[in-house]
């Protein structure tokens, strides 16, 4: 598949591990890095993709030429990793990191804590109005982690995915909002909500994803990009069998993002013939609460007949949110037009958790001080009943669910999503 970018793409096959290291040999060699402070954001446990890999590969290019090497995980809002789950992440022992990987900084954004931020810019009430087709009309202040002016080049390695809020992940918004403060972070979620996720996911051109890229531009460090492709369901790479790649590409956020995400639409978006009304989707380990485990109900609204149910099945998913359950606890999961037409009661709450709230409630209207959603969504995990009721969602004893009872019955208008998050379903 030809690129504009430096990179591979394929649709039929996962690449190869040489192939891979060529295309990180080739764009680290072409990369003026030499005696410069590097600083590499990565995603989280939430996304799949051979980070370890990566990591190994990029250390050994750039670690003898740069005067720091630091890789900071790109949370959002996400809660903070530990030291044990940061080496998890990129596949090293304690012990390893410090004899194979000496140079390698691995750090947490802390999106809360004023001294890591800086203030880069504003963006303008009127570059608002504009961007977001006459949505929004306000000043937006831009923060994000200081470490952007603590170093010399920024580079972004994560994959591409349909995602909810901007279309498609990726590229910048591992800045704007995996590095940004709190401001820029709730108008970049609430813009998505408002918008809705069934006309945002999957889609390339969006307001979001101009917000994102606009910020972006704002930052007087150069910026470069691996976005990658995880080919569904392959795993190929090192004794842990990490995700098979189908694309790699380098250059910038914005190219190497824009091919990524051609590729993943052919990838990740899976055409059904007909709607249905029950699915069960199962949620897969990686997503711990269901501020993560929200994404089984994103991908799936689009094919969910109205007045069906989604069934988001994840019996280790205990909590709410480790970072906002006690805000999701007092407004509860609602739709969009809810907060709207009462937007002075609830504009005060952040913006990003309102955001969350109408992507899980999913469409739906509120007239009269009557809220109908589109779809049921009701949780089969560990969160018991009560909680379940109290933030305005059905609850299912996931012990009573036989997923057997699920499968083979698309005919009947049921669905049975085994890994679901990623992909989007669509008609």
């Amino acid at each position: 598949m030809k690129t504009a970018t430096l990179g591979l793409g394929t649709i039929d096959r996962i690449l190869t591990h040489a192939e891979i290291t060529s295309v990180c040999t080739d764009a680290m060699a072409g990369w003026h890095v030499d005696n410069k402070r590097v600083l590499v954001l990565i995603p989280d446990a939430t996304r799949t993709c051979p980070l370890p890999l990566m990591f190994r590969l990029l250390y050994e290019r750039l670690a003898h030429r740069v005067r720091s090497l630091s890789f900071m995980v790109a949370l959002g809002t996400h809660p903070a990793l530990t030291d044990e789950e940061m080496n998890r992440l990129v596949g090293v022992s304690a012990g390893e990191l410090r004899a194979n990987y000496p140079k390698a900084r691995l750090l947490n954004h802390r999106w809360k804590t004023p001294g890591e931020l800086v203030t880069v810019g504003t963006l303008k009430a009127s570059e608002v109005d504009r961007i977001t087709d006459g949505l929004f009309k306000m000043d937006v202040t831009v923060t994000c982690n200081k470490a952007v002016i603590d170093n010399d080049l920024l580079l972004i390695v994560g994959p591409v995915f349909p995602h909810e809020v901007v279309g498609f992940s990726g590229g910048n918004k591992y800045i704007f909002p995996g590095i940004a403060g709190q401001g820029i972070i709730d108008f970049f979620h609430w813009l998505g909500a408002v918008i809705t996720s069934p006309s945002v996911i999957g889609n390339k051109l969006t307001p979001v994803r101009a917000v994102v890229d606009h910020v972006a531009g704002m930052l007087s460090i150069e910026r470069k990009a691996f976005c990658l492709v995880v080919k569904p369901g392959e795993n190929s790479y090192g004794n842990g069998g990490e995700p098979g790649l189908a694309g790699l590409y380098f250059g910038t956020p914005e190219a190497a993002w824009s091919d990524a995400a051609d590729l993943s639409a052919k990838l990740h978006t899976r055409y059904m013939g007909r709607k249905f009304h029950t699915i069960l989707a199962s949620a897969p380990a990686m997503y711990d609460d269901l501020w993560t485990g929200g994404k089984c109900m994103y991908k799936t609204e689009p094919i969910a007949e109205r007045g069906g149910r989604v069934i988001i099945h994840a019996p280790h998913i205990t909590e709410i949110s480790r970072t906002h359950g006690d805000i999701i606890e007092k407004i509860g999961y609602h739709t969009r037009d809810f907060f709207l037409k009462q937007w002075e009661r609830y504009k005060h709450y952040p913006w990003g958790v309102l955001a969350h709230s109408t992507h899980v409630k999913g469409l739906g209207t509120y007239e009269n001080g009557i809220e109908k959603p589109h779809v049921e969504v009701i949780l089969a995990t560990g969160i018991n009943e009560k909680v379940c009721r109290q933030v305005n969602l059905g609850y299912m004893d996931h012990r009573t669910i036989d997923i057997r009872e699920f499968e083979c019955r698309e005919n009947e208008g049921v669905l049975h999503v085994k890994k679901a998050g990623e992909i989007l379903y669509r008609v």
